[in-house]
């Protein structure tokens, strides 16, 4: 397992964005059963909402995490490195209602510090977050052209406000 350490969450912020623009993060959520789901997003942003440091991802309702994430109210973000750009296309065409992505990309499952929701270990940064509020996508209100190109057949987001509980990083990271 490797060494992490908390770190504030701007620290390493232009990992997050790179990857985000480069393939995407992987969003982690599990159920009250304990399940766990992993999905690739290439849509977040990382800010302040109301003073506090936020992490607003966009999940479907017809993704699996969407009714995960509507159950425990949290979610972690976890940062890849390039080397895992296989990993994070797979998680992005593959459904957990079919199979399960941690074990099908040999992730290893780290338990998070102070949510329920799982981290991925080969991942560089991780971010943990409590949903603190929702809100949906309202199709009349979307630019025409960003519709035809993100929204062909409807199946618009929600919007899920993750409060940053904590940030942790591999040691040494640069």
């Amino acid at each position: 397992m490797t060494k992490k350490i908390e770190v504030n969450h701007t620290e390493y912020l232009q990992h997050t964005l790179k990857a985000l623009q480069k393939g995407g993060l992987l969003l982690t959520s599990a159920r009250k059963d304990e399940s766990v789901n992993v999905m690739t997003i290439g849509w977040g942003t990382v800010g302040a909402i109301w003073s506090l440091p936020m992490f607003l991802v966009m999940v479907r309702p017809s993704r699996l995490t969407y009714d995960f994430m509507e159950q425990t109210k949290q979610f972690t973000v976890n940062v890849p490195t390039e080397a895992m750009s296989d990993a994070v296309l797979f998680c992005g065409k593959n459904s957990g209602r079919d199979m399960n992505k941690f074990a099908e990309c040999d992730f290893t499952v780290t338990a998070g510090n102070n949510v329920s929701t799982p981290m991925i270990d080969e991942c560089i940064l991780h971010y943990e977050c409590e949903v603190i509020y929702t809100n949906d996508f309202e199709a009349e209100r979307i630019p025409e052209d960003v519709a035809v190109r993100c929204f062909p057949q409807g199946n618009y987001n929600r919007v899920f406000y993750g409060k940053i509980l904590s940030v942790f990083a591999n040691e040494g990271l640069a």
